[in-house]
């Protein structure tokens, strides 16, 4: 597992979703925005996934996976590397459920506030409560990190 520096945390905590990429059966990279529920220092992710589609049935054939997230008013970004494993609805704790449903929260509540301050139009129909419940996690243990911000602006 590659260790994750505080800045890197907190960079993928303020993400609304990320990019999570697998692989196909064909050998074809297959990209999904995921909700990043929990996150920690040794280098391990938590993501719910709230579909049992193509990215499941991906990581079942293939653990390989890369997360993806930037800032483009910042210019700043990376890509963490790692294999991925599934954990059923029956093996997720109370307080892993309550992190996501706190994360569906936090995201309706600033759509809201955004929509109300009229600073983006946003979607009507607020989105995330429309999710179905998480019928598993998916966990990835980083094992290379990529910084996508340009060399000449670090």
């Amino acid at each position: 597992m590659h260790p994750l520096s505080e800045d890197i945390i907190q960079f993928f905590q303020r993400q609304g979703c990320v990019i999570v990429s697998s692989i196909d059966s064909e050998g074809f990279p297959h990209s999904a925005c995921k909700g990043i529920v929990k996150i920690n220092k040794k280098g391990s992710i938590f993501l719910l996934d709230a579909y049992r589609g193509q990215t499941l049935q991906n990581l079942k054939s293939n653990p390989c996976v890369n997360i993806t997230a930037f800032d483009e008013h910042k210019f700043i970004g990376y890509c963490l590397k790692g294999k991925a494993r599934i954990l059923g609805k029956a093996d997720l704790d109370a307080e892993t459920i309550q992190a996501w449903e706190d994360r569906i929260t936090g995201r309706l509540t600033q759509r809201l506030l955004k929509n109300i301050r009229g600073e983006v139009k946003g979607h009507l129909r607020h989105p995330e409560v429309l999710l179905p419940d998480p019928e598993h996690m998916i966990i990835v243990e980083v094992s290379g990190v990529i910084d996508l911000t340009p060399q000449h602006l670090k």
